[in-house]
């Protein structure tokens, strides 16, 4: 097999390349969707963050104003500050309650497309599996229709076509098993 180009690679590989190369493409856009998203200073600003607790500790800040300047900055740090103050006032139960269901959720868009890239990276190398298997059975089917016993060229091209398929896969889930890992990693360092 001779591999020149990603294109003659995908046409030797065969049909199942496609969904193979379609999952690369995805995890491509999300593996950088996740690394600005998950950014320490868009999660937790620490110059807001210390203005806030500076402002409140001093009592130069309102509760409504508090609140707008949360909804202003729109990180997931203001987000949890926003639902304490929200309760502000009330008794310390409802202001924890309110920070404990308000983290749930920040926590939740922190892990965001985990569960995809797990998936891509069990997904690719069944897909490559299959298009391996498959590979080998038309390799079969050539050697039997062609009469081809004791020409083994024959044979070692299908095999290594059939090969590709499972190449690809495992070049695809690699790179997607150690994303998910990086990423849980950094949504648990931010929580």
């Amino acid at each position: 097999i001779q591999i020149g180009n990603l294109i003659s690679i995908i046409r030797e590989g065969g049909v199942l390349m496609i969904p193979i190369m379609l999952c690369s493409i995805v995890l491509m856009v999300f593996v950088f969707e996740r690394l600005v998203f998950l950014r320490r200073s868009r999660v937790i600003p620490r110059p807001f963050v210390r203005g806030v607790l500076e402002q409140l500790d001093q009592q130069q800040l309102e509760k409504e104003d508090a609140i707008a300047l949360c909804d202003e900055n729109g990180s997931p740090i203001a987000e949890l500050f926003s639902g304490a103050l929200k309760k502000w006032g009330r008794p310390a139960v409802e202001v924890e309650q309110a920070v404990m269901d308000t983290g749930e959720r920040v926590t939740s868009e922190l892990r965001k497309y985990l569960r995809m890239f797990n998936a891509i990276s069990n997904l690719t190398p069944l897909l490559g599996l299959l298009g391996t298997v498959l590979g080998m059975i038309d390799a079969f089917n050539t050697i039997a229709s062609a009469d081809a016993m004791g020409r083994p060229e024959l044979l070692a091209s299908g095999i290594g076509a059939a090969l590709l398929t499972t190449a690809a896969g495992l070049c695809v889930a690699i790179p997607a098993y150690a994303a998910f890992a990086f990423f849980v990693g950094k949504a648990d360092q931010l929580t």
